[in-house]
């Protein structure tokens, strides 16, 4: 035993945390939680000047859309929240890192496809040049159906093959091949017109009737 006593107390001891480790490390997390209060504030502070922005621009009828400047996600994100819980539409539109904003609508002046495929690519949206542009598309699609009406459904060849081979081997030679060519009826499967029972309904019955009284009389144990 005081062979391991000396040991163990000849070895290192872990080194200890000085006072002013210990104030360095306890100013470090102050700092740290300090600043998360202050940045819980300001986003508090950011959603309550939303709410209130949001509530001006829903209770003036002369506005239909607005615009916020670019910001980053987590302020794009309370906009959301609040524009869901206020019951407007809102959109993220632009480049993430480069104009990312939100544009919010009221709900009776929703944004058409169309519109939002514009601000998405950062043009101004022009209602009137849109109405030209769909009336442009539309009397485009009538023109090709009435094309495509002119054309002829079934199409007919301008030369029978017949003739086009003829001089090189024969008339009757391709006269021949023609009528190769044409469906084989008893090829491959049974005749339709062989699949139809001609017989009336009181014929079948008895035929049936007779096929019946037919077993019974080859198997009499049954």
């Amino acid at each position: 035993m005081d062979l391991l006593g000396s040991i163990l107390n000849s070895m290192d001891k872990p080194p200890t945390i000085s006072d002013k480790q210990r104030s360095l490390m306890r100013k470090q997390k102050e700092e740290y939680l300090r600043k998360q209060r202050e940045e819980k504030e300001k986003l508090k502070a950011f959603r309550e000047k939303m709410e209130q922005g949001i509530n001006e621009f829903l209770s003036d009828p002369s506005k239909q859309k607005k615009k916020f400047e670019p910001m980053e996600h987590v302020h794009r994100t309370i906009i959301h929240d609040v524009a869901e819980v206020a019951g407007v539409l809102a959109y993220s539109i632009g480049e993430e890192g480069v104009d990312r904003h939100v544009m919010l609508f009221k709900r009776e002046f929703s944004p058409c496809e169309d519109e939002l495929a514009a601000l998405r690519r950062g043009e101004e949206w022009d209602p009137q040049k849109a109405k030209e542009l769909a009336l442009k598309r539309e009397h485009e699609r009538k023109m090709e159906e009435e094309e495509a009406a002119k054309k002829p459904k079934n199409f007919v060849p301008n030369s029978n093959y017949k003739d086009k081979y003829e001089h090189l081997i024969g008339r009757e030679a391709a006269k021949e091949a023609a009528r190769k060519t044409q469906t084989n009826k008893q090829y491959g499967f049974v005749p339709s017109e062989n699949k139809k029972d001609m017989r009336s309904i009181e014929q079948t019955l008895a035929d049936i009737q007779s096929k019946k009284r037919q077993k019974v009389s080859h198997n009499p144990t049954q």
